[in-house]
């Protein structure tokens, strides 16, 4: 497979897909035309035969691969959280040094992604495909649910059993939190709010007051 410099500046203004795609893996140019589509006009700005269009195949090409366009973007979405669990896993380390800091390493990873891949995180989180529609997709994101979910079991283990509030509450607050910030402040595209200060630093405030207030930390 071949692409031209106009693959790599990505689509133009008239929709025309990669003139250099020559058929050698239509499947991975359709995911790149999802996420070029989702990053110009968001998760339901497009219909299947732009994605092919995009791509510069047929109208009737694309279903060799996929039955229809929410099964493309499942599959954008399945790829998003496999990249997404990888970095939460990086800043997981282990729970290294301790687990409050790796708390924190954890929401700039989230931060991050949410900034640095705008188009994934819309199509893991915006693009209303159901996470139980595919497999695949539901252990992908079970998969980055797990490394949070981790981290907040290792938080509250020294604490009494009496004392101990679930870690499973504890994960979804930190997660509700966390994708908050990053869906209103963090992310890379237009649809980021302004913030008088760093998203992380809005973050890390928050989850400090929770942990405290669970007296978690001092």
């Amino acid at each position: 497979m071949r692409w031209t410099k106009h693959d790599r500046d990505g689509p133009s203004g008239g929709g025309e897909g990669p003139r250099g795609y020559h058929h050698g893996n239509l499947k991975e140019a359709l995911v790149r035309a999802a996420l070029e589509l989702i990053a110009e006009k968001g998760p339901a700005g497009f219909t299947f035969a732009d994605a092919a269009r995009w791509a510069g195949v047929s109208p009737a090409a694309p279903y060799r691969h996929f039955k229809s366009r929410e099964e493309l973007i499942a599959d954008v979405a399945r790829r998003g959280f496999e990249l997404f669990t990888a970095a939460l896993e990086a800043a997981w380390d282990d729970g290294k040094p301790d687990p409050t800091t790796t708390l924190n390493r954890l929401g700039k990873a989230y931060l991050d992604f949410a900034r640095d891949k705008p188009a994934y995180y819309s199509a893991m989180f915006e693009a209303g495909v159901p996470v139980d529609a595919d497999p695949q997709l539901r252990a992908a994101a079970e998969n980055a649910f797990a490394v949070i979910r981790g981290a907040t079991e290792r938080l509250v283990a020294p604490m009494p059993a009496a004392e101990r509030p679930p870690a499973l509450m504890v994960a979804l607050h930190i997660w509700s939190m966390t994708h908050g910030i990053a869906s209103l402040f963090g992310r890379g595209d237009r649809a980021r709010r302004t913030l008088p200060m760093a998203p992380d630093e809005l973050l890390e405030a928050e989850v400090l007051i929770y942990l405290r207030g669970l007296g978690l930390t001092r």
